[in-house]
């Protein structure tokens, strides 16, 4: 088996094909992106070099800043209200034992298996202004007048909501998963030592979660940024740009409105956001256990 993998020969079958996908998959369009990035293209017939004006524009862009913005409040109710929930409820199922915890498991994971069209409809109809599920609670409660869900003051709050709801699945799931592969011999040892359960989960819980809580804000993070389908599907970033996200941006920009170009800057921009967040979450987590 040594003599096999030292062999240059099966090094290379095996490295290879990743090294392809790498190429083809990500390094190409990356590329690709930057060279449509300093072009005046359309999609369509000739492309025409302007150097940075697309970067130049993007920095005028109001609805790219409101993008940005969304992306940001997106981020802040994901890290600050749904993955603190996310964790506390994943202690709790693991408490729960047998039936109810597969059962409850289930329940809380079954946003994240229906499709986003289904997910996208079903929120149109709860805050529709005329028979939606939320007026009609406010009516029964004695507030008459109607609300309109997806106006431009309240869109982006009614948009956040749907998206920290349908994400919560996925949070509390590798929460989950992280709390299982804790040494239930730790949780034996602090209930001899009269530990209640509070002290246990900050003391012996939290801690070992570092490494999952920081994929999981990571990941979390980017998965605002480049959220797309839920509201393209809910308000495709109107009424205005008011919950407009860059993804979508970036779509109706290359696609819509056929500035190929432009929306290829966007996406150039977009990637880098996202790399100086990776590294920035990465160098924070670091510092903190070298604290």
């Amino acid at each position: 088996m040594k003599k096999l993998y030292s062999n240059k020969l099966v090094i290379l079958s095996l490295v290879l094909p990743g090294i392809l996908v790498f190429i083809f998959a990500i390094l190409a369009p990356i590329c690709l992106s930057v060279y449509y990035g300093c072009m005046d293209y359309s999609g369509m017939g000739k492309a025409t070099f302007n150097g940075i004006d697309n970067y130049k524009m993007l920095l005028r862009d109001a609805a790219f800043g409101r993008a940005l913005l969304n992306s940001l409040l997106l981020a802040v109710g994901f890290v600050f209200i749904q993955h603190p929930i996310a964790l506390i409820v994943a202690a709790v199922l693991d408490k729960l034992q047998g039936k109810a915890e597969g059962f409850f498991r289930c329940v809380y994971f079954i946003p994240n298996v229906i499709s986003v069209a289904v997910i996208a409809y079903l929120w149109k109809f709860i805050y529709n202004p005329d028979f939606g599920l939320i007026n009609n609670i406010l009516k029964s409660l004695g507030y008459q007048e109607k609300i309109n869900w997806f106006s431009p003051n309240i869109a982006i709050w009614s948009v956040l909501i749907v998206l920290i709801w349908h994400g919560f699945g996925w949070g509390m799931l590798i929460y989950y998963t992280g709390i299982k592969n804790i040494d239930p011999v730790l949780y034996e040892a602090s209930a001899i030592d009269g530990a209640n359960q509070a002290t246990t989960f900050l003391k012996i819980t939290l801690p070992l979660m570092k490494p999952v809580i920081q994929i999981n804000v990571t990941m979390a993070i980017i998965a605002a940024l480049k959220q797309m389908e839920t509201v393209y599907l809910l308000t495709n970033g109107g009424p205005g740009n008011s919950t407009q996200f860059a993804a979508n941006y970036l779509y109706q920009q290359a696609f819509k409105a056929f500035r190929y170009g432009y929306g290829n800057a966007i996406g150039i921009v977009f990637i880098i956001i996202c790399l100086v967040v990776t590294v920035g979450l990465n160098t924070i987590f670091v510092e903190k256990k070298e604290a």
